[in-house]
């Protein structure tokens, strides 16, 4: 029949009725999105699958570590141990918190560990006194100078908040990269781009030419028109891909998990012993700053608190297993970088099975035969020419827009974890922008990177690295003023006018 009355097909002689047109335009329009969260999801399970095989090898780490001390301390220490055992497990559910992204001061958790363990050590091995809390704050404060534990504490501070920021800024990427396809995967198509879909996948039908396959240069017009916005998400998704590539290296390096999480047990051993060989100078240069505490009238226990016997402490080493989740994650990783910018090209050829480039005789959206237009870059900007789609370059889509921006601050954060720097996983919203680079923490710089009260401090603003397209070498931090400093600058700009 004569097909004056179609709205998006060619209106030569056709097979098909409004009503037909019509239901080709929602079955394209369906298939299409279909395809797209298709897509998504495999790229989601991916990134899914490498955040549980890290978190589940990084648990497992801390959970050893802590059977270990449970196992071996209660014979080494007797008393030392089981009438501070709640210190020890409160430890390992502070760890835990923090890599599970809570908003706790890590390096005043450790600190609060040490303090606490030294309070209970200290009344335990002197319990001939009456130690009071007012004399073991004075103990405390003259503990930094003296170093009851040796190096332990300082060594283990700077180390293990290098490996947990690493690990759990590393596991966070994993899970906002898959929740940022799983939003823009969810982005449903424009009424111009349910034309042009229709157009390409089902006029053929409607020309009696259901077996003539789609002109892969058309194709292409099409979707990457259609998927314009997705494809800026590339540059941001990128160097998301390139931050997880250069944390995955120093997790399995410098900031190795496997020898730092897995031997927590055994520097607090060391620690331990360091006490107990040093008890009497450290008590005389205790009483010397804070005075004598009094004689206990309760009198002094047996003293069960040496070492009952030499136990062997052992970190049983994961290394090779985090070697192969590394070198798994950093495949996967390098074959995604690309997604965005390629998703046109793997829906033209794997789904809508469109023709060789060179074929001819393929539907190039009014009849069969080759197709000319050029194909059109990537991205919204390069759309505004483009032949198959109308698109608005002016109008950014705001879904796909938020989704750069939380790949931006994911970028940051594991920019910030490359030197060492902790950043809290706050609303994203109050996140920052800005510029910068570096690749080195020295541990005297790395160990004060925290401050000292999580419910006080103020939140710090990191630089996103500079992005040449070669990844990310790590960031530096520089204060940018907040929004209520820049209102008090106008308003006194203001009253300084009128005052003129």
């Amino acid at each position: 029949i004569l097909g004056e009355h179609l709205r998006i097909c060619p209106q030569g002689y056709t097979c098909c009725t409004s009503e037909m047109e019509e239901n080709f335009a929602n079955k394209s329009r369906s298939e299409f999105e279909a395809m797209m969260k298709e897509a998504g999801r495999s790229v989601q399970a991916t990134l899914t699958a490498q955040h549980r095989s890290f978190d589940s090898y990084f648990q497992d780490l801390l959970n050893k570590s802590e059977k270990a001390l449970y196992d071996a301390f209660p014979s080494m220490y007797g008393e030392l141990y089981t009438q501070n055992m709640k210190v020890f497990k409160d430890l390992y559910s502070e760890l835990r918190r923090y890599y599970r992204s809570s908003n706790i001061n890590l390096e005043e958790a450790l600190n609060e560990f040490w303090t606490r363990l030294l309070e209970r050590l200290f009344k335990l091995m002197n319990p001939q006194y009456h130690i009071t809390d007012e004399y073991l704050d004075c103990m405390v404060k003259h503990a930094e100078q003296h170093k009851p534990f040796g190096e332990v504490p300082r060594d283990l501070k700077v180390k293990a908040t290098r490996a947990f920021i690493a690990a759990r800024s590393y596991a966070q990427g994993f899970l906002v990269g898959s929740d940022v396809v799983k939003k823009v995967s969810q982005v449903s198509l424009s009424h111009e781009c349910t034309r042009a879909i229709m157009k390409l996948m089902y006029c053929p039908h409607c020309r009696g030419m259901s077996s003539v396959r789609p002109c892969n240069n058309y194709c292409l017009n099409v979707v990457k028109g259609c998927l314009a916005n997705q494809a800026d998400l590339s540059t941001e998704w990128k160097y998301l891909m390139d931050s997880l590539i250069v944390v995955a290296d120093r997790i399995d390096g410098p900031y190795n998990v496997d020898t730092v999480i897995g031997t927590i047990h055994m520097r607090i051993a060391e620690a331990i012993s360091n006490l107990q060989e040093n008890k009497d100078s450290i008590t005389a240069k205790v009483f010397q700053g804070c005075g004598n505490p009094k004689i206990s009238t309760k009198g002094s226990s047996s003293e069960d608190k040496k070492r009952r016997g030499k136990v062997t402490l052992e970190a049983k080493s994961s290394a090779q297993a985090l070697e192969m989740l590394v070198l798994d994650a950093k495949g996967n990783l390098t074959a995604l970088k690309t997604y965005w910018i390629t998703l046109p090209n793997s829906l033209c050829s794997k789904k809508v099975m469109a023709s060789s480039a060179l074929d001819d005789k393929c539907w190039n959206g009014m009849t069969k035969g080759s197709y000319l237009p050029e194909v059109m870059g990537d991205g919204l900007a390069n759309q505004i020419n483009n032949p198959e789609v109308e698109v608005d370059i002016t109008k950014p889509d705001m879904t796909i827009r938020q989704q750069i921006m939380q790949l931006k601050i994911m970028t940051n954060r594991l920019g910030n974890a490359n030197i060492g720097n902790d950043v809290d996983f706050q609303d994203t919203s109050d996140d920052l922008s800005g510029s910068g680079s570096g690749d080195s923490c020295p541990d005297d710089v790395c160990g004060k990177r925290l401050s000292k009260s999580p419910s006080t401090r103020q939140p710090e603003t990191h630089a996103i690295p500079k992005q040449s397209g070669h990844g990310i070498n790590g960031a530096s931090s520089r204060s940018l003023p907040s929004a209520s400093l820049l209102l008090l600058l106008v308003a006194v700009i203001a009253l300084q006018h009128l005052w003129r």
